[in-house]
């Protein structure tokens, strides 16, 4: 089909109400981005309670009601026109933008594809004053509290063609919820209330971060959250990292912020994603809500009109700080950092009983034979009493229980009396140990285990695949910390076409390839070639592992494809190597698998995310036998 051949028109200066309606198709998409607009005004206003009034979804009208300083009535004018803003003066106020708001021509945006009035007032002004229509109105004097109300009707009423590509009420409404949702969450400070034709839909007080969070996320995520407080030179890191466990089929429960301002970067979701990275199952996301303050002047929020998307001065670095600050807060056990139980005993600090007791000498088994000394299972000296089956301490009493380990066959009970038995204070303590002890094995898989809060069920080769997987991976850290990474050269090297991009990226980048164990060089402006991988990785794809590599280096200057294959080869071996179903383990073996996933980083999931550890609390039992009822 042939174009239509356009019509010549002469080069003229269009007119400012053509000018307000085309920056209208960028900065007011729908209702929800008038409500971020005027959101973003009041609390650069200085506002501590703002109501936000929707009626239809917010198309038909829009109110937003704040407490900040107002507007002064020689200046209302100038808020509705283009281009004027009382945020910054200059450039350089344009490179340290310290408020959510600074271009200047959302309200003359707003202004020219819907009917707009401000009525404010300051504190020290004797009433409040009203403007209605554009910066070309009347300022009129009117009635109202300190702060400002800036009403919004009939969105696009001028403009059907944007109107008719507005979804369903509902829809729209949602939108508008959500936006409300993000920048409450960010500003736990102030109040907020959202009503809908009428009915108060949210209200929330001035609170605490931790229970904004959990106002809005819900108690779900406030019951499995790890808090995040760390600093490195200019970057801070804060808020709440939702454990693995708690992860969802969708990316609703991600919130993150940069220096307050709700931001969708593509360089902090794939930092937080690699922190989660061997902890989360399948395809499954996890929840957050973190906030980000540096200093203004490293980070650039001018480069998207919604000013969603930022740009960072150093992006690796940003990048690196993000991903193992969250790491780090990842790596806690939940059985020790997550909750009420104390940490448990190190083997440093256990001494060996030399009292006299029931208990006959045993050696620790081991998981299996394929295991060095280097990867023992068992925390505690083997022989000593914390090996012993004893270490199954459970609340009956130690005469009772000693019966279970009586050589021989069963004895009476009155038999148990004139036994020397210990203080039942010498014995273990379930308040010492988070996940307890041993009981029993079930079906050759789980191990039940009794603690202070209930029952504990363990997956045993998930949480014994995680400790070898970890041990794996600090023994090869050990190994290489200090050196230069070890490489592999290429007896033939590997060529492949490459486009421009990748190209520049292999020539600008070979410091940072090269620290990763990479020789990447161009041999034509079309050809890359390989000449040396990783040792690791020798037996991997050259090519789809040269083309990973430098596409992290490309978007977050540096590249975690090295860990991530490492890791993946690492938790294969771990995966192979732990106990198998159906392995009878004894009382020790499962005591001291217990005491390893004490004292193992992320025990809580195994190399695929899934959980490794169930707990059953007392509570719970009560309620299937009803009792108390």
């Amino acid at each position: 089909m042939n174009a239509p051949v356009p019509t010549h028109r002469p080069i003229q200066q269009l007119n400012d109400q053509l000018i307000s309606q085309i920056a209208a198709g960028e900065v007011v998409e729908r209702p929800s981005a008038v409500v971020k607009e005027l959101l973003e005004n009041a609390l650069d206003a200085g506002a501590t309670q703002i109501t936000v009034r929707l009626e239809e979804g917010g198309v038909k009208r829009i109110a937003i009601t704040d407490n900040g300083r107002g507007i002064a009535p020689d200046q209302l004018p100038l808020a509705l026109a283009r281009h004027a803003t009382s945020k910054i003066t200059s450039l350089t106020d344009l490179e340290n933008v310290a408020t959510l708001g600074f271009r200047g021509e959302a309200l003359a945006s707003i202004a020219s594809v819907a009917a707009v009035s401000i009525t404010t007032r300051t504190g020290d002004a004797p009433h409040a004053w009203e403007i209605v229509g554009s910066h070309q109105g009347t300022v009129a004097p009117s009635s109202g509290p300190c702060g400002t109300t800036i009403d919004v009707q009939d969105l696009y009423f001028n403009t059907p063609a944007r109107r008719k590509f507005l979804k369903s009420e509902q829809t729209e409404y949602g939108h508008c919820a959500e936006v409300v949702r993000r920048i409450a969450l960010a500003r736990p400070d102030v109040s907020f209330s959202l009503t809908h034709n009428g009915r108060t839909i949210d209200h929330w007080n001035v609170c605490e971060m931790a229970k904004r969070s959990a106002q809005i996320l819900g108690s779900d995520f406030a019951e499995a959250r790890l808090a995040i407080d760390e600093t490195a030179g200019p970057l801070r890191l804060f808020g709440y990292a939702g454990l693995p466990t708690a992860s969802k089929a969708r990316a609703d429960g991600q919130f993150f912020y940069v220096n307050g301002r709700y931001v969708r970067d593509k360089l902090l979701v794939h930092a937080v994603r690699a922190a989660y990275q061997d902890v989360l199952h399948g395809d499954r996301f996890p929840s957050y809500v973190l906030a980000l303050d540096l200093d203004p002047a490293l980070v650039d929020v001018n480069v998207h009109p919604s000013k969603i998307e930022v740009r960072f001065r150093d992006s690796r670095a940003v990048h690196q700080f993000v991903f193992h600050a969250v790491q780090r807060a990842l790596a806690a056990t939940t059985a020790t950092a997550h909750g009420s139980s104390p940490a448990p005993i190190s083997a440093a600090e256990i001494t060996p009983s030399t009292g006299s007791d029931w208990r006959r000498p045993h050696e620790q088994a081991s998981f299996g034979t394929q295991l060095t000394q280097t990867f023992s299972p068992s925390p505690f000296p083997p022989g000593s009493r914390w090996d012993a089956p004893e270490s199954a301490g459970v609340a009956q009493s130690t005469t009772n229980y000693g019966a279970l380990f009586a050589d021989g066959a069963a004895r009476p009970a009155s038999s148990f009396a004139a036994m020397p038995m210990p203080a039942p204070s010498s014995g273990p303590s379930n308040d010492d140990f988070p996940l307890g002890f041993a009981l029993a094995q079930l079906h050759g898989i789980y191990i039940l285990a009794q603690n202070t809060r209930g029952l504990v069920l363990v997956d045993m080769h998930a949480a014994h695949e995680r400790i070898l997987y970890e041990q794996l991976k600090n023994a090869l850290d050990a190994q290489v910390d200090g050196q230069d990474m070890q490489v592999q050269s290429l007896l033939i090297p590997v060529t492949f076409f490459a486009d421009a991009i990748e190209v520049a990226t292999a020539t600008d980048h070979q410091e940072t390839l090269q620290a990763l164990g990479f020789d990447i060089g161009a041999l034509s402006p079309t050809t890359l070639a390989v000449r040396a991988v990783p040792t690791l990785l020798k037996n991997a794809d050259a090519q789809t592992l040269a083309r990973d590599v430098l596409r992290d280096v490309r978007e977050f200057g540096g590249s975690r494809v090295l860990i991530e294959r490492r890791n993946e080869l690492l938790g294969t071996l771990a995966c192979h190597t732990a106990v198998r179903a159906n392995r009878i383990l004894s009382n020790p073996e499962m005591n001291a698998l217990l005491r390893q996933m004490e004292s193992t980083e992320r025990a809580d999931q195994c190399n695929h995310g899934r959980p490794t550890w169930v707990q059953l609390d007392i509570s719970a039992l009560d309620k299937l036998f009803l009792r108390g009822q």
